[in-house]
């Protein structure tokens, strides 16, 4: 599962500890935007303490600097030899996937540039191949180069956002929606998050310890929604025994398609039960 995947400096050695002790289902140590530019080189070593510390815990990808900056070569060097997810920044073409793969494993493309949105499907692919890929949304870069103000449900990116999530479930990859700035703002967290899975997106990147467990929350199926799960469940499988191919639940007919999507709800449920 990734409902939340959690931004961690790589060299704020206290956010790392305790990102251990969260209920995040991923971590991404971070050499970009969270380290300034003077303490990139101290900030590298420490990143590899850290993904060898949180990678016996929880699922670590490691976030390397773009291909543009002064930084990126050492990154690549860094992580060709930690054997975990790498994620690029500003992702534009395919052809930027694949030329980290070319050093890496598993790539997890940033979709945060115009240009990255209208290539989402072949960045997507070239992703997909190089592993379990999460697309990942960056609102804060795709609205500063769009020239956007993003308000209350984004609809101003919502073409951008749909195009992503269309692109990645192309691929059968996950989508992570991106973060919200304002951690204090807790109700504004969770109507996002909930306005993500909605669209489609099957997590969300947080930058605060405080919003880890609201947006697992909002990507944990609902009591309500796993009971309705196993109705539907169960009322397709003994229409199926009758030898029927449509099944009637509560006044709503149900086909295979919902059974479907009703055991990935309860597949959801069992592995945030730990099952």
């Amino acid at each position: 599962m990734r409902r939340t995947i959690l931004y961690i400096p790589a060299d704020n050695a206290r956010a790392l500890a305790k990102a251990a002790t969260l209920a995040a289902d991923a971590v991404i140590v971070d050499l970009e935007d969270a380290v300034a530019p003077e303490r990139k080189e101290s900030a590298r070593e420490a990143a590899r303490t850290a993904v060898e510390t949180l990678k016996g815990l929880k699922e670590v990808a490691l976030r390397v600097n773009g291909a543009d900056t002064p930084w990126h070569a050492d990154d690549v060097a860094l992580a060709a030899t930690l054997g975990v997810p790498v994620v690029l920044p500003k992702v534009k073409s395919a052809e930027d996937v694949t030329a980290l793969a070319a050093h890496v494993g598993t790539v997890w493309p940033m979709m945060e540039s115009a240009e990255g949105v209208w290539n989402a499907l072949p960045i997507a692919k070239a992703a997909a191949a190089t592993g379990e890929t999460v697309l990942i949304v960056g609102t804060n870069d795709l609205a500063l180069e769009l020239g956007a103000e993003p308000g209350p449900g984004r609809a101003n990116l919502a073409f951008a956002l749909q195009a992503i999530v269309l692109a990645g479930r192309t691929v059968r990859a996950d989508i992570a929606d991106g973060v919200m700035n304002d951690f204090r703002d807790e109700a504004g967290l969770i109507a996002e998050a909930e306005a993500g899975r909605a669209m489609g997106m099957t997590g969300k990147t947080v930058i605060h310890p405080s919003q880890v467990d609201p947006v697992n929350a909002v990507f944990t199926p609902s009591a309500e929604a796993v009971e309705a799960a196993r109705a539907t469940v169960a009322a397709m499988d003994a229409a199926e025994a009758e030898g029927r191919s449509v099944a009637t639940l509560n006044g709503r007919m149900v086909e295979r398609l919902h059974a479907d999507a009703a055991r990935r709800v309860l597949a959801m449920a069992d592995a945030a039960a730990g099952r």
